[in-house]
């Protein structure tokens, strides 16, 4: 095993895990771009997958990301590196800066530095949103993957429902949906044989 590896895991989550102001959400994209983008230790449709079994799952989204991504690069222990890199750093600097903030509580800067970062996370979700959905879209096509938006949406704003069940519950679909297309799929070509013509 090449010690580089664990380089570059280290500083690929080290790296996500300082610029990821805002919380949870705003890590999905720049862990994307360190482990699909930059290193290519997967692809983008296992990323996805991951993220919607991490959000069915209980715990920060962030270290539960940076688990999988070390497991996959280099099963446990790049885990517990991914882990470490993604979390330990920023965790220093909250105890370090935790006097100063509290100095500087009602300082008006410090709250407009805080608010300037808020447009900053509005961007990567929309920009994650418009990448799932444009996976979901080459997927499902256009109107399964505007109706699954759309119930998304009610179940979560209108019914209040959990994210993790809504997660599930898609999950499932999903299972159910590609088993049942394959089937489709495998059907059509059998009665193709049997009429003599060519399987698609």
């Amino acid at each position: 095993m090449s010690a580089k590896d664990y380089v570059n895991l280290s500083i690929g989550m080290l790296r996500a895990g300082l610029t990821s102001y805002g919380g949870g959400p705003a890590v999905i994209p720049l862990i994307k771009y360190e482990a699909v983008d930059r290193y290519h230790w997967m692809d983008e449709e296992e990323y996805t997958q991951m993220v919607a079994l991490a959000n069915a799952l209980p715990g920060p989204i962030g270290t539960k990301l940076a688990a999988y991504v070390g497991y996959h690069h280099k099963k446990w222990l790049g885990a517990f590196v991914g882990i470490a890199a993604h979390i330990l750093p920023t965790t220093v600097g909250v105890i370090l800066l935790m006097n100063a903030m509290n100095f500087l509580n009602h300082s008006k800067l410090i709250h407009s530095m805080i608010q300037a970062v808020d447009p900053v996370i509005v961007a990567l979700l929309v920009i994650m949103g418009y990448d799932f959905a444009e996976h979901a879209y080459k997927g499902l096509g256009k109107w399964l993957t505007l109706l699954f938006l759309t119930l998304a949406f009610v179940f979560l704003q209108v019914f209040n429902l959990s994210s993790p069940i809504v997660v599930i519950a898609f999950l499932a679909y999903g299972t159910v949906h590609f088993r049942f297309a394959g089937w489709v799929k495998r059907m059509v070509r059998r009665q193709q044989f049997k009429d003599g013509g060519r399987p698609m």
